[in-house]
């Protein structure tokens, strides 16, 4: 065989494995034809979704109850003399509620994973008080917590803590919930940075704290970044319970 021919010596006459850009060209047929009939098939089932809506028989109805842009936006700006609150303001006070509560969650949390983290005997007492509190309020139902907050404190006729508004409690109910399930993602996130990151960083000097804060944490963040968000989905959606304690929030605002 020519040495200069691009087919190998074992391989077989007619293949295309090592030929210019034979390679290239079936590749690009291939992803042409794929996204092909992936473009086919979504636009198949988009019509079917919407021919079985067009098609029902409450297809008007439903239409006029949940797609009118004339009703959608009178609800959003809300008018109060008629008898329905604003649900843009409403969701303006669930996004504060919010990010009130996973500043708040953030350091709370990670706060209580460190102390269960610690090894030193004077901290024995508060890693039980720590493990006491992880264990109650993920057992308790947060509808549970946010009642006892909310009804219970005011009734206590403390001074300054008993005449809050209903969101502060609703908040601090969000807080004390979240901060028990986020301290397990972080106690998760601490326990998989190997320990032999932490004997490196103590072999070249730093302290237990000083390799905690720069080998160990930035390493347990990064790791727990996505079950983060998805406690943090599951709190902007519970903002709605605070609801019961008679805050407008956007779920009350749009309930007629």
């Amino acid at each position: 065989m020519d040495s200069n021919s691009p087919m190998s010596p074992g391989q077989p006459a007619g293949s295309f494995a090592g030929m210019g850009r034979g390679p290239g060209l079936f590749s690009s047929y291939r992803g042409a034809r794929a996204a092909t009939i992936s473009t086919i098939s979504t636009i198949v089932v988009l019509a079917a979704l919407a021919a079985v809506f067009l098609l029902a028989p409450g297809a008007h109805a439903f239409e006029h109850t949940f797609l009118s842009p004339t009703d959608m936006w009178r609800s959003f700006i809300g008018n109060p003399k008629q008898g329905y609150y604003s649900v843009g303001a409403a969701i303006w006070l669930n996004i504060r509620m919010f990010l009130v509560a996973e500043v708040l969650i953030l350091a709370l949390a990670l706060f209580i994973a460190l102390i269960r983290q610690s090894t030193g005997p004077a901290l024995f007492p508060i890693r039980i008080l720590a493990t006491g509190y992880v264990d109650f309020f993920r057992g308790v139902p947060l509808i549970l917590v946010i009642f006892a907050l909310g009804f219970g404190v005011p009734a206590l006729s403390l001074p300054f803590i008993s005449t809050q508004p209903d969101a502060v409690y609703g908040v601090m109910a969000l807080v004390l919930s979240y901060s028990a399930y986020v301290s397990e993602v972080y106690r998760a996130g601490l326990n998989s940075v190997h320990q032999s990151q932490v004997s490196a960083a103590r072999s070249l000097g730093l302290s237990q704290g000083t390799a905690l804060r720069y080998v160990v944490l930035p390493q347990a963040v990064r790791n727990i970044i996505p079950p983060l968000l998805n406690d943090f989905i599951s709190l902007q959606k519970d903002t709605a319970l605070v609801g019961t304690l008679g805050v407008i929030e956007a779920n009350k605002a749009a309930t007629p």
